[in-house]
């Protein structure tokens, strides 16, 4: 089994996740796939790479930077701040939006592979600069929520 994490950048990122995605018009995409990641649903993933609530460094991202609106509690339709929009076979669409930009994470599981699918969708030039700026950060800290979740996982 392969403990590899691949990545795609760009259209190819949301394919077959189109649906799941639930944007009129995706402007950033990646996906961050692992084969071989165990078991677990997708929402015991999701929970276990972003947890209940957002920690205080995700809070100053999402919801400072990035300005999106975070919910503060933590409950059974939201995964650290964000909105569960939409659960289907093997997946869950996480939702948050502000002025800046609306922002989709999708994760899916099945037969042992994981992937997570980030979306954006900006609403203005300043939420494209913003996210340009943070994005290499985000694909760089990814699969570090791979390796964390799984552990959390077994």
């Amino acid at each position: 089994m392969s403990r590899t994490i691949r990545s795609d950048v760009g259209a190819t990122a949301v394919d077959g996740a189109a649906r799941a995605v639930a944007l009129d018009r995706v402007d950033y995409a990646d996906r961050f796939t692992q084969e071989g990641a165990g078991r677990g649903t997708a929402e015991q993933w999701a929970r276990a790479m972003f947890g209940d609530s957002p920690s205080p460094v995700e809070r100053l991202i999402w919801g400072g930077a990035l300005r999106l609106r975070l919910d503060r509690a933590a409950g059974p339709e939201t995964i650290a701040g964000w909105t569960v929009g939409e659960r289907g076979d093997g997946w869950i669409r996480m939702e948050a939006d502000g002025p800046l930009l609306a922002g989709r994470l999708v994760v899916r599981a099945h037969a042992g592979t994981v992937s997570l699918t980030t979306a954006v969708r900006y609403r203005s030039r300043p939420g494209e600069r913003v996210w340009r700026a943070l994005a290499p950060v985000h694909r760089r800290l990814a699969p570090t929520l791979f390796r964390d979740a799984a552990r959390a996982l077994s």
